[in-house]
């Protein structure tokens, strides 16, 4: 068995899943993280989350972090705010830093070395906490705070939605439990609303994917 073991961040999205199904070719992965920080998808992110965890045979466990609910404007935890199909409606100031800090924590904490991040290329444009620049500052800063020296990885760096989604095509991957969706009013039917920046993203990626029919049974 490898001697890397490690925690994965898992929303429940497309991009946690494939991360984790790369990162398990490599990484013993022991825990799978989900951050309950208020969020208006958190029922549904943790039930796609628990779900794949369980899929794959990982401990799942939830952190709170309500005070970054208090501290944020964000439409994703604000009840009066509706949209939800741009950067600036979405964004959480140092949210991926939190959540990378705590990981890390946790690793030394239970003698783990790695976290598995679900950062890509096309979200890097936009969200600067995606970038390959944000992961290197990471694993440098966390050779100072962490006496095992834990390493962040992010094995979807390089991969765009399209190249994400189809590695799951290709893979067989349970894309039946994902959820990625920001909008709950989505949720009574159990599909992915269309309209938020997450939805869009991923609409777009499977229609120019390897299989375009799924748009069918995710939208």
């Amino acid at each position: 068995m490898t001697d890397s073991k490690g925690v994965v961040l898992l929303s429940g999205g497309l991009d946690s899943l494939v991360s984790l199904d790369m990162a398990s070719k490599t990484i013993d992965i022991k825990l799978a993280l989900l951050f309950d920080y208020g969020q208006k998808p958190f029922r549904e992110e943790k039930e796609a989350s628990v779900k794949i965890a369980k899929y794959y045979g990982i401990k799942h466990k939830i952190i709170k972090l309500p005070y970054l609910r208090e501290i944020s404007k964000s439409a994703l935890v604000d009840k009066n705010k509706s949209k939800l199909n741009s950067l600036k409606s979405v964004w959480i100031p140092n949210r991926n830093g939190l959540f990378l800090n705590i990981a890390a924590s946790i690793c030394e904490s239970i003698n783990l070395n790695t976290v598995i991040f679900g950062a890509n290329r096309q979200e890097a444009i936009d969200f600067p906490d995606n970038t390959a620049e944000f992961v290197n500052l990471a694993n440098e800063f966390f050779k100072y705070s962490t006496i095992k020296n834990v390493k962040v990885i992010a094995p979807c760096l390089q991969f765009d939605k399209i190249q994400i989604i189809n590695y799951a095509i290709d893979n067989s991957l349970p894309l039946e439990l994902i959820k990625s969706c920001y909008n709950t009013k989505a949720n009574t039917q159990k599909k992915h609303c269309g309209k938020c920046l997450s939805c869009k993203l991923l609409y777009e990626a499977i229609l120019k994917s390897k299989k375009p029919e799924l748009i069918k049974e995710i939208f």
